[in-house]
Protein backbone atom coordinates (compact mmCIF):
# COMPACT_ATOMS: atom_id res chain seq x y z
CA UNK A 1 0.00 0.00 0.00
CA UNK A 2 1.41 3.17 -1.08
CA UNK A 3 1.36 7.04 1.04
CA UNK A 4 1.54 10.13 -0.22
CA UNK A 5 5.43 10.65 1.05
CA UNK A 6 5.86 7.83 -1.71
CA UNK A 7 5.07 9.92 -4.44
CA UNK A 8 7.63 12.56 -3.71
CA UNK A 9 10.72 13.80 -5.22
CA UNK A 10 13.18 16.54 -5.44
CA UNK A 11 12.90 18.72 -8.88
CA UNK A 12 15.22 21.90 -9.80
CA UNK A 13 13.09 25.01 -10.16
CA UNK A 14 15.23 25.95 -13.43
CA UNK A 15 13.60 22.64 -14.88
CA UNK A 16 10.10 23.87 -14.06
CA UNK A 17 8.96 24.76 -17.82
CA UNK A 18 8.01 29.01 -17.89
CA UNK A 19 6.76 28.81 -21.32
CA UNK A 20 6.73 26.46 -24.25
CA UNK A 21 8.93 25.44 -26.94
CA UNK A 22 8.55 26.88 -30.62
CA UNK A 23 7.49 25.34 -32.25
CA UNK A 24 5.36 23.14 -30.18
CA UNK A 25 6.34 19.83 -31.56
CA UNK A 26 10.11 20.21 -31.00
CA UNK A 27 9.71 19.85 -27.29
CA UNK A 28 11.24 16.33 -26.00
CA UNK A 29 9.89 13.19 -25.34
CA UNK A 30 10.54 10.29 -23.34
CA UNK A 31 9.96 7.21 -24.53
CA UNK A 32 9.29 4.03 -21.82
CA UNK A 33 8.36 1.24 -22.65
CA UNK A 34 9.04 -1.84 -20.09
CA UNK A 35 11.51 -0.12 -17.92
CA UNK A 36 13.53 1.07 -21.39
CA UNK A 37 14.20 4.65 -21.57
CA UNK A 38 14.81 6.29 -24.68
CA UNK A 39 15.36 10.21 -25.81
CA UNK A 40 13.18 11.46 -28.68
CA UNK A 41 11.49 14.53 -29.90
CA UNK A 42 7.94 15.03 -30.15
CA UNK A 43 8.22 14.94 -33.81
CA UNK A 44 9.21 11.88 -33.68
CA UNK A 45 5.95 10.32 -32.49
CA UNK A 46 4.47 8.68 -35.79
CA UNK A 47 7.22 6.81 -35.75
CA UNK A 48 6.41 5.06 -32.36
CA UNK A 49 2.93 4.53 -33.58
CA UNK A 50 1.28 1.94 -36.04
CA UNK A 51 -1.22 1.99 -38.87
CA UNK A 52 -4.92 1.21 -37.09
CA UNK A 53 -3.80 2.82 -33.69
CA UNK A 54 -6.28 5.13 -32.42
CA UNK A 55 -5.06 8.30 -30.97
CA UNK A 56 -7.72 9.81 -28.54
CA UNK A 57 -7.20 13.81 -27.58
CA UNK A 58 -9.09 16.13 -25.61
CA UNK A 59 -11.55 18.47 -27.01
CA UNK A 60 -11.91 20.69 -24.09
CA UNK A 61 -11.16 24.35 -24.54
CA UNK A 62 -9.75 26.62 -21.78
CA UNK A 63 -11.50 29.92 -20.52
CA UNK A 64 -9.66 32.33 -19.01
CA UNK A 65 -11.16 31.45 -15.34
CA UNK A 66 -9.07 33.84 -13.05
CA UNK A 67 -11.40 36.65 -12.14
CA UNK A 68 -10.19 39.31 -9.72
CA UNK A 69 -13.12 41.52 -7.91
CA UNK A 70 -13.77 43.46 -4.50
CA UNK A 71 -15.67 42.63 -1.99
CA UNK A 72 -16.10 45.99 0.42
CA UNK A 73 -12.88 47.33 -1.44
CA UNK A 74 -10.74 44.10 -0.37
CA UNK A 75 -9.36 42.32 -3.49
CA UNK A 76 -10.02 38.74 -4.02
CA UNK A 77 -8.98 36.35 -6.55
CA UNK A 78 -11.09 33.23 -7.95
CA UNK A 79 -10.42 30.57 -9.69
CA UNK A 80 -13.31 29.03 -11.64
CA UNK A 81 -13.35 25.40 -12.00
CA UNK A 82 -16.81 23.44 -12.54
CA UNK A 83 -20.61 25.19 -14.36
CA UNK A 84 -23.16 25.06 -12.34
CA UNK A 85 -26.09 26.34 -13.98
CA UNK A 86 -26.01 29.09 -16.86
CA UNK A 87 -25.05 31.63 -14.14
CA UNK A 88 -23.59 29.90 -11.26
CA UNK A 89 -19.82 28.60 -11.16
CA UNK A 90 -18.09 26.83 -8.16
CA UNK A 91 -14.89 28.66 -7.84
CA UNK A 92 -11.81 28.59 -5.25
CA UNK A 93 -11.70 31.88 -4.12
CA UNK A 94 -8.17 33.16 -2.43
CA UNK A 95 -8.50 35.16 0.44
CA UNK A 96 -11.35 33.12 1.29
CA UNK A 97 -11.90 34.82 4.71
CA UNK A 98 -13.31 37.65 2.69
CA UNK A 99 -16.13 35.83 0.95
CA UNK A 100 -19.08 35.55 3.36
CA UNK A 101 -22.53 34.54 2.02
CA UNK A 102 -24.61 36.88 0.47
CA UNK A 103 -21.28 39.29 -0.50
CA UNK A 104 -21.44 41.34 -3.72
CA UNK A 105 -18.10 40.99 -5.97
CA UNK A 106 -18.03 43.52 -8.12
CA UNK A 107 -15.41 42.41 -10.83
CA UNK A 108 -16.06 45.56 -13.28
CA UNK A 109 -19.25 48.56 -13.33
CA UNK A 110 -21.06 46.04 -15.64
CA UNK A 111 -19.98 42.76 -14.16
CA UNK A 112 -20.69 41.31 -10.65
CA UNK A 113 -21.26 38.22 -8.74
CA UNK A 114 -23.21 37.44 -4.83
CA UNK A 115 -21.40 34.61 -2.82
CA UNK A 116 -24.34 31.83 -2.53
CA UNK A 117 -22.64 28.78 -0.37
CA UNK A 118 -19.42 28.87 0.99
CA UNK A 119 -17.57 25.46 1.22
CA UNK A 120 -13.99 24.26 2.56
CA UNK A 121 -10.91 24.37 1.22
CA UNK A 122 -11.69 27.68 -0.21
CA UNK A 123 -14.13 27.09 -2.44
CA UNK A 124 -17.38 29.41 -3.06
CA UNK A 125 -20.56 29.10 -5.05
CA UNK A 126 -20.50 32.24 -6.98
CA UNK A 127 -24.26 33.44 -8.92
CA UNK A 128 -23.33 36.00 -11.75
CA UNK A 129 -25.47 38.71 -12.64
CA UNK A 130 -25.71 37.58 -16.31
CA UNK A 131 -25.96 34.45 -18.15
CA UNK A 132 -25.13 32.23 -21.41
CA UNK A 133 -23.31 33.78 -23.54
CA UNK A 134 -22.89 37.04 -22.27
CA UNK A 135 -21.30 35.64 -19.04
CA UNK A 136 -18.87 33.49 -21.17
CA UNK A 137 -18.25 36.73 -22.98
CA UNK A 138 -17.43 39.12 -19.66
CA UNK A 139 -15.08 36.07 -18.28
CA UNK A 140 -13.55 36.54 -22.14
CA UNK A 141 -13.06 40.41 -21.33
CA UNK A 142 -12.29 40.31 -17.51
CA UNK A 143 -10.74 36.62 -17.01
CA UNK A 144 -7.07 35.99 -17.27
CA UNK A 145 -5.62 32.16 -18.45
CA UNK A 146 -5.76 30.49 -15.51
CA UNK A 147 -2.12 28.84 -15.14
CA UNK A 148 -1.02 26.99 -12.31
CA UNK A 149 1.20 28.49 -9.41
CA UNK A 150 4.50 27.26 -10.54
CA UNK A 151 4.04 29.23 -14.23
CA UNK A 152 5.24 32.90 -12.87
CA UNK A 153 3.57 36.01 -14.23
CA UNK A 154 2.84 39.69 -13.86
CA UNK A 155 -0.53 40.48 -12.15
CA UNK A 156 -0.81 41.43 -15.66
CA UNK A 157 -0.56 38.34 -17.36
CA UNK A 158 1.12 37.09 -20.67
CA UNK A 159 -0.55 37.37 -23.76
CA UNK A 160 1.02 35.02 -25.73
CA UNK A 161 -0.63 32.36 -22.92
CA UNK A 162 -4.39 33.00 -24.71
CA UNK A 163 -2.55 31.07 -27.51
CA UNK A 164 0.00 29.22 -25.74
CA UNK A 165 -2.18 27.20 -23.10
CA UNK A 166 -4.83 26.27 -25.62
CA UNK A 167 -4.02 22.82 -27.74
CA UNK A 168 -4.45 21.98 -31.69
CA UNK A 169 -7.79 20.37 -30.24
CA UNK A 170 -9.41 22.69 -28.43
CA UNK A 171 -13.38 23.29 -29.52
CA UNK A 172 -15.65 22.96 -26.27
CA UNK A 173 -15.73 25.87 -23.82
CA UNK A 174 -15.34 24.87 -20.38
CA UNK A 175 -12.07 23.63 -18.61
CA UNK A 176 -10.04 26.37 -16.54
CA UNK A 177 -6.90 24.19 -17.16
CA UNK A 178 -5.36 23.22 -20.66
CA UNK A 179 -4.67 19.00 -20.86
CA UNK A 180 -1.19 20.01 -21.22
CA UNK A 181 -0.10 16.84 -23.37
CA UNK A 182 -1.87 18.19 -26.21
CA UNK A 183 -0.41 21.62 -25.70
CA UNK A 184 2.70 19.64 -28.06
CA UNK A 185 0.44 19.03 -31.33
CA UNK A 186 0.76 21.32 -34.50
CA UNK A 187 -0.99 20.76 -37.65
CA UNK A 188 2.34 19.13 -38.97
CA UNK A 189 2.54 16.36 -36.48
CA UNK A 190 -1.36 15.49 -36.71
CA UNK A 191 -1.00 15.13 -40.47
CA UNK A 192 2.35 12.63 -40.00
CA UNK A 193 0.47 10.52 -37.59
CA UNK A 194 -2.35 10.32 -40.03
CA UNK A 195 -0.16 9.93 -42.97
CA UNK A 196 0.86 6.29 -41.22
CA UNK A 197 -2.47 4.98 -41.11
CA UNK A 198 -3.20 5.89 -37.56
CA UNK A 199 -7.22 7.63 -36.13
CA UNK A 200 -7.47 10.54 -34.56
CA UNK A 201 -10.77 10.97 -32.44
CA UNK A 202 -11.24 13.29 -29.44
CA UNK A 203 -13.46 13.13 -26.53
CA UNK A 204 -14.57 15.97 -23.74
CA UNK A 205 -13.29 16.08 -20.13
CA UNK A 206 -13.46 19.86 -18.75
CA UNK A 207 -10.76 20.13 -16.58
CA UNK A 208 -11.47 21.35 -13.29
CA UNK A 209 -8.68 23.61 -10.82
CA UNK A 210 -8.98 20.66 -8.42
CA UNK A 211 -6.30 19.38 -10.51
CA UNK A 212 -4.18 22.44 -9.07
CA UNK A 213 -5.06 20.93 -5.38
CA UNK A 214 -2.32 19.19 -3.46
CA UNK A 215 -3.08 15.47 -1.82
CA UNK A 216 -3.04 16.38 1.95
CA UNK A 217 -3.78 12.90 3.32
CA UNK A 218 -0.80 10.92 3.98
CA UNK A 219 -3.18 7.63 3.77
CA UNK A 220 -4.63 7.97 -0.34
CA UNK A 221 -8.02 6.45 0.62
CA UNK A 222 -8.79 9.11 2.09
CA UNK A 223 -8.29 12.08 -0.74
CA UNK A 224 -11.51 13.43 -2.39
CA UNK A 225 -11.12 13.83 -5.84
CA UNK A 226 -13.34 16.98 -7.67
CA UNK A 227 -15.22 15.99 -10.27
CA UNK A 228 -14.95 16.76 -13.71
CA UNK A 229 -17.78 17.14 -16.81
CA UNK A 230 -16.87 14.73 -19.43
CA UNK A 231 -18.54 13.39 -23.24
CA UNK A 232 -17.37 10.32 -25.03
CA UNK A 233 -19.92 9.84 -28.25
CA UNK A 234 -21.68 7.16 -29.87
CA UNK A 235 -19.08 7.36 -32.77
CA UNK A 236 -15.75 7.23 -30.64
CA UNK A 237 -17.35 4.45 -28.22
CA UNK A 238 -17.82 2.68 -31.28
CA UNK A 239 -14.44 2.92 -32.58
CA UNK A 240 -12.58 2.06 -29.59
CA UNK A 241 -14.32 -0.92 -28.98
CA UNK A 242 -13.46 -1.68 -32.71
CA UNK A 243 -10.16 -1.15 -31.75
CA UNK A 244 -9.78 -2.79 -28.89
CA UNK A 245 -11.27 -5.89 -30.99
CA UNK A 246 -8.54 -5.78 -33.33
CA UNK A 247 -5.11 -5.08 -33.52
CA UNK A 248 -4.80 -1.65 -33.25
CA UNK A 249 -4.36 0.36 -30.11
CA UNK A 250 -5.73 2.83 -28.21
CA UNK A 251 -3.13 5.80 -27.39
CA UNK A 252 -4.83 8.51 -25.01
CA UNK A 253 -3.51 12.08 -25.17
CA UNK A 254 -3.20 12.92 -21.48
CA UNK A 255 -4.31 11.75 -18.47
CA UNK A 256 -7.57 13.68 -18.97
CA UNK A 257 -8.51 11.89 -21.79
CA UNK A 258 -7.71 8.79 -20.59
CA UNK A 259 -9.48 8.99 -17.41
CA UNK A 260 -13.03 9.62 -18.89
CA UNK A 261 -12.57 6.31 -21.07
CA UNK A 262 -11.16 4.56 -18.54
CA UNK A 263 -14.13 5.79 -15.99
CA UNK A 264 -16.51 4.74 -18.58
CA UNK A 265 -15.56 1.19 -19.09
CA UNK A 266 -15.20 0.60 -15.46
CA UNK A 267 -18.84 1.25 -14.87
CA UNK A 268 -19.72 0.09 -17.92
CA UNK A 269 -17.90 -3.21 -19.13
CA UNK A 270 -17.39 -0.93 -22.06
CA UNK A 271 -17.04 1.99 -23.90
CA UNK A 272 -20.56 3.38 -24.48
CA UNK A 273 -21.68 6.90 -25.38
CA UNK A 274 -21.49 8.94 -21.76
CA UNK A 275 -21.74 12.42 -20.90
CA UNK A 276 -22.05 13.40 -16.98
CA UNK A 277 -19.41 13.88 -14.14
CA UNK A 278 -16.48 11.52 -13.23
CA UNK A 279 -14.21 11.80 -10.57
CA UNK A 280 -11.88 8.31 -11.02
CA UNK A 281 -9.06 8.34 -8.97
CA UNK A 282 -6.47 6.03 -10.21
CA UNK A 283 -3.52 4.96 -7.88
CA UNK A 284 -0.87 1.69 -8.36
CA UNK A 285 -2.76 -1.30 -8.49
CA UNK A 286 -5.88 0.20 -11.00
CA UNK A 287 -6.34 -2.01 -13.59
CA UNK A 288 -6.51 -0.23 -17.01
CA UNK A 289 -9.18 -1.57 -19.55
CA UNK A 290 -8.41 0.75 -22.55
CA UNK A 291 -5.75 2.73 -22.93
CA UNK A 292 -2.40 0.48 -24.26
CA UNK A 293 -0.28 4.15 -24.17
CA UNK A 294 -0.32 7.43 -22.72
CA UNK A 295 0.92 10.66 -23.80
CA UNK A 296 1.88 13.02 -21.03
CA UNK A 297 3.93 15.74 -19.16
CA UNK A 298 5.79 15.57 -16.19
CA UNK A 299 3.86 16.08 -12.84
CA UNK A 300 3.88 17.73 -9.91
CA UNK A 301 5.37 15.74 -6.67
CA UNK A 302 2.64 13.89 -4.25
CA UNK A 303 0.33 14.93 -7.09
CA UNK A 304 -2.69 12.27 -8.40
CA UNK A 305 -1.52 12.41 -11.88
CA UNK A 306 2.06 10.82 -10.68
CA UNK A 307 0.26 8.38 -8.81
CA UNK A 308 -1.79 7.68 -12.04
CA UNK A 309 1.06 7.41 -14.18
CA UNK A 310 2.66 5.03 -11.23
CA UNK A 311 0.06 3.07 -12.27
CA UNK A 312 -0.13 2.58 -16.05
CA UNK A 313 3.66 2.50 -16.20
CA UNK A 314 5.03 1.02 -12.69
CA UNK A 315 6.03 2.65 -9.74
CA UNK A 316 9.68 1.65 -9.50
CA UNK A 317 10.20 2.43 -13.37
CA UNK A 318 8.25 6.16 -13.08
CA UNK A 319 11.28 6.88 -10.29
CA UNK A 320 14.07 5.57 -12.87
CA UNK A 321 12.57 7.83 -15.52
CA UNK A 322 11.87 10.84 -13.68
CA UNK A 323 15.61 10.52 -12.00
CA UNK A 324 16.83 10.20 -15.62
CA UNK A 325 14.62 12.89 -16.93
CA UNK A 326 16.22 15.31 -13.88
CA UNK A 327 19.77 14.35 -14.84
CA UNK A 328 19.27 14.90 -18.85
CA UNK A 329 17.55 18.20 -17.88
CA UNK A 330 13.88 17.46 -19.40
CA UNK A 331 11.24 20.34 -18.85
CA UNK A 332 9.15 19.78 -16.27
CA UNK A 333 5.26 20.53 -16.08
CA UNK A 334 2.37 22.18 -18.13
CA UNK A 335 4.57 23.75 -20.52
CA UNK A 336 7.21 21.43 -20.45
CA UNK A 337 8.27 18.30 -22.15
CA UNK A 338 6.69 14.78 -22.90
CA UNK A 339 6.66 11.25 -22.01
CA UNK A 340 4.90 8.24 -24.07
CA UNK A 341 4.39 5.76 -21.62
CA UNK A 342 3.55 1.62 -22.81
CA UNK A 343 1.29 0.17 -20.50
CA UNK A 344 3.26 -2.09 -18.03
CA UNK A 345 2.57 -5.98 -19.16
Amino acid sequence: MYSLSDFDYFLPTELIAQSPVNPRDAAKLLHISNGAIADHVMRDLPSLLRPNDLIIANDTKVIPAQLYGYIDDKLVGFTLHKKRSDNEWLAFAKPAKRCLVNSVVKFNTEFSAIIIEKREAGEVLIQFNCDGVQLLERIEKYGKMPLPPYIKRSKTGDKTDSENYQTLFAQKIGAVAAPTAGLHFTPELKEAILNIGAHIETVTLHVGAGTFLPVKSENLSEHKMHSEWGEVTTEVADKINQTKKGDGRVICIGTTSLRIVESVWANYGKMVPFKGDTDLFITPGYAFNVADLLLTNFHLPKSTLLMLISAFVGFEEIKDAYRYAIENEYRFFSYGDGCLLEKKK
